[in-house]
């Protein structure tokens, strides 16, 4: 188990898109690195209150940000403010840096392409 400066353990999550690794989660954030695997992307989706900056450390992305898509790669970043819908599609293996509120369940799902189900998410990061 792989421990932080604060002393609390880092927690691993799949996802069918590919991965995530906290590193950090406490009152004031949440840090986390998110891995893509090529050719595959996150669900359409908006937080009501998080905020969060990624930042684009290996790979690149198609990346949509309201209604419009951005290409994005190794050292681009972009912030996601509350009621934005948003997907990251990865054209390579896509590695990002996450840094965001502590509302990790603020997650309303929109469309999926592994079927998961769409509204407010609140049990997925349980695991």
């Amino acid at each position: 188990m792989k421990f932080g400066i604060s002393g609390s353990p880092t927690k691993s999550i799949k996802k069918p898109w590919g991965s995530e690794e906290w590193l950090e989660l406490n009152q004031h954030y949440c840090y986390k690195i998110i891995n893509i695997n090529s050719g595959h992307r996150t669900s359409l989706q908006y937080h009501q209150h998080k905020v969060e900056t990624l930042f684009i450390r290996k790979g690149e992305a198609k990346v949509l940000i309201g209604d419009e898509w951005f290409d994005m790669s190794e050292g681009d970043y972009f912030t996601i403010h509350p009621e934005t819908q948003h997907r990251i599609l990865a054209k390579t293996d896509l590695e990002m840096l996450e840094v965001s509120t502590p509302e990790v369940d603020d997650v309303i799902r929109i469309e999926d392409d592994s079927n998961r189900p769409s509204g407010k998410i609140d049990f997925e990061h349980q695991k």
